[in-house]
């Protein structure tokens, strides 16, 4: 990292969050290496898990982590699970600095890599996004990772090269301005896809990806799988197929008529 940038991240600070649904074996790990390398680059921080109605012991170890870290760790807990829609919408309205950095509480992405992110953003940036350098998943996942990669980017006319790395450091001023609705993994598309057409710069970097050592991923499940495909065409209605009406109306076919 340059030292303009340490110094620009020394003076904004940042919010890191991570979005958790029985991640119970993963969470100490990822913030132990989360607060460590805080210390490093940033002077103002804080770091936030939205536990979305963990079935596991999430909330148990969450609060032995709390009493470890003190008032630098932030605890948002839904009774029920809201979806990763609804648990990124609400470390989004949780966090409290100019930069939001998130991704996920299972520990497939190394919080460690943050530096990288931090580096490439500057005043003329909005995102920086992660992209992964090679997935670490089971074959039948790749497969259908690619896919859905490829079609969501070709609807949507999205530029970033990987949607489904969720490694994303934006600025809170932009988050504000946008009005996100979904409620399952059809969010990255719909945030990534507001960003881009807000207008401001994108910027993207090579992060690696780990194999899932605990539970398993919601995503890959066909009830979810649907869920995401029937929000996907609604998203795509919203966001492509009425503001290309709107900008073209369609010329009045018939002439006026004439007053006898």
């Amino acid at each position: 990292m340059t030292s303009g940038t340490h110094q620009s991240i020394q003076a904004e600070g940042i919010s890191v969050f991570f979005p958790a649904y029985n991640d119970a074996p993963s969470l100490p790990g990822l913030l132990a290496t989360t607060f460590r390398t805080l210390e490093q680059c940033a002077s103002l921080y804080e770091v936030i898990v939205v536990n979305d109605g963990s079935r596991d012991n999430t909330g148990e170890v969450l609060e032995e982590l709390r009493r470890q870290y003190g008032e630098r760790l932030r605890i948002v807990t839904h009774p029920v699970n809201r979806g990763y829609g609804g648990a990124l919408r609400s470390g989004f309205a949780a966090a409290r600095f100019p930069l939001v950095f998130y991704t996920d509480g299972d520990g497939q992405y190394d919080p460690g890599e943050l530096p990288k992110l931090l580096a490439l953003m500057s005043p003329a940036i909005g995102l920086v996004n992660g992209y992964k350098l090679e997935r670490q998943d089971p074959w039948h996942r790749i497969v259908i990772g690619n896919i859905y990669n490829r079609f969501a980017r070709f609807l949507f006319r999205i530029r970033i090269r990987d949607i489904d790395c969720d490694f994303r450091l934006i600025r809170r001023e932009l988050l504000e301005g946008l009005e996100l609705t979904s409620t399952s993994g059809t969010i990255c598309v719909e945030l990534v896809r507001k960003i881009e057409i807000s207008g401001c710069g994108v910027a993207e970097v090579g992060v690696h990806h780990y194999p899932r050592l605990h539970g398993r991923s919601q995503f890959f499940r066909w009830r979810s799988l649907f869920q995401t495909f029937r929000q996907l065409l609604r998203l795509y209605w919203t966001l492509v197929f009425l503001p290309l009406f709107h900008a073209h109306p369609r010329r009045q076919s018939e002439a006026p008529t004439r007053a006898d």
